[in-house]
């Protein structure tokens, strides 16, 4: 049996701990980093994003004199991933690299476990990509616009491949500017999109240039047109959707961001960080071959980009009726 004294002993002691441990955690941001960083992937290894996040992981290490460890948690559209970091403890050690879908499954989603702004601090916009309209090389569709009046002629014949919610907005996007009757058809990985194509399983996709250039380059598909505000260097015969007569400017991005809460200090440092790294040729020479410019912009700019994205995708998404109940 416990004597009055011990218990109000045992409290005062717990309530201390309580006020003590977030002291405890708290690291002197002068200090930062005093141990490995981790970056969080919501999607398997080998991927655009993973890529990215590797390739500027190595670059910080070297820079700060501590691990970075880039760990892959795909799963749920990068919910899984997305929910992990929003929940983590604020303090710069566990990071988010996410792509444009942290501010497309907003749109599509009816509820997710955590909210992209209020959760996140946007630390920098790394890269951008842009994405390729393309169709089987046999198919008799030469460019966009034959093919919305392909898809107007055989609207039950005309479908394109989808492997996740922004590849779908986009394409949703091109159908509202053009008026283009296309069907969805799901598929697990960009890969298996553009493989869809090259098969003549489904008349189009739009897919981001890791999967599609090597197609391209071995005559299987052709490009039709990107979604960019300029042309590709590795396509230069290749127009915009815009210089097509399609008002569709969709380029992706990956950028990383940290929980809401992490130290301002730790945020800008982390920020100034990632811009340098940008701007460094290797790095540029390292990712252009795959179609990834890098960006490396102000954490302002980022989360601008983040709400303005969220807005627009999410008009796309109740034009189109596509919400996701979970």
């Amino acid at each position: 049996m416990r004597t009055p004294g011990r218990n109000f002993l045992m409290t005062a002691c717990l309530g201390w701990l309580a006020l003590a441990t977030p002291t405890l955690a708290q690291e002197d941001p002068s200090k930062y980093p005093s141990r490995a960083i981790h970056i969080i992937v919501g999607f398997a290894a080998g991927g655009g994003n993973d890529i990215i996040a590797r390739v500027f992981g190595q670059k910080l290490s070297e820079s700060l004199g501590q691990p970075v460890i880039v760990e892959n948690k795909p799963g749920g559209g990068a919910i899984v991933a997305t929910e992990y970091v929003a929940k983590s403890q604020p303090d710069g050690y566990t990071l988010l690299m996410s792509a444009s879908g942290i501010s497309i499954n907003p749109a599509v989603y009816a509820k997710l476990p955590y909210d992209a702004i209020d959760d996140f601090v946007a630390v920098s916009e790394l890269a951008s990509f842009p994405l390729i309209m393309i169709v089987n090389a046999a198919s008799p569709i030469k460019s966009a616009a034959e093919l919305v009046t392909y898809a107007k002629a055989n609207p039950d014949k005309t479908d394109y491949a989808s492997s996740s919610a922004s590849f779908q907005l986009v394409t949703e996007l091109f159908k509202q500017k053009t008026g283009a009757p296309m069907q969805v058809i799901p598929y697990k990985s960009a890969n298996e999109s553009v493989l869809a194509v090259v098969a003549g399983q489904v008349t189009t996709t739009i897919a981001d240039a890791g999967p599609v250039l090597p197609q391209v380059k071995s005559g299987t598909v052709r490009a039709l047109a990107v979604a960019a505000p300029k042309r590709m260097e590795e396509l230069p015969d290749v127009p915009t959707f815009q210089e097509a007569g399609a008002d569709v400017d969709a380029v992706l991005w990956s950028g990383i961001f940290a929980a809401k809460g992490t130290p301002p200090a730790i945020a800008r440092k982390l920020e100034s960080e990632f811009m340098r790294i940008a701007a460094l040729p290797d790095v540029k020479a390292r990712l252009k071959p795959l179609g990834i410019d890098t960006v490396g912009n102000s954490s302002e700019a980022f989360a601008k980009i983040l709400s303005d994205d969220i807005a627009r995708w999410g008009g796309v998404a109740r034009a189109a009726n596509i919400r996701i109940e979970q």
